[in-house]
């Protein structure tokens, strides 16, 4: 699996699951930029077969649903959707 790296502060793990076309996504990504976190993520409708079905799973373990953006925090702390201020209380 390969993720893209930001760099940033580092305010512990943060993983963004994304989709390419999704604009929500976008504006989450463009979130944590703007806050300077370090961070990794991934588009999933880019990858292509076991690459695909793996990160699917990862993500459903979070995210039942299998919505996007989907940001996991440490391991610990899921936010489902784009939600500026939860995601700056968790990163601040």
């Amino acid at each position: 699996m390969t993720m893209e790296h930001v760099e940033g502060e580092n305010k512990g793990k943060v993983v963004l699951y994304a989709l390419s076309t999704c604009g929500w996504c976008k504006k989450t990504r463009m979130l944590l930029e703007s806050l300077k976190i370090d961070f990794n993520y991934i588009y999933v409708d880019l990858l292509k077969g076991d690459e695909r079905s793996e990160i699917i799973k990862e993500v459903e373990n979070w995210n039942p649903q299998l919505s996007f953006p989907t940001v996991v925090i440490n391991d610990n702390d899921v936010i489902v959707g784009f939600r500026e201020d939860e995601i700056k209380e968790k990163l601040q």
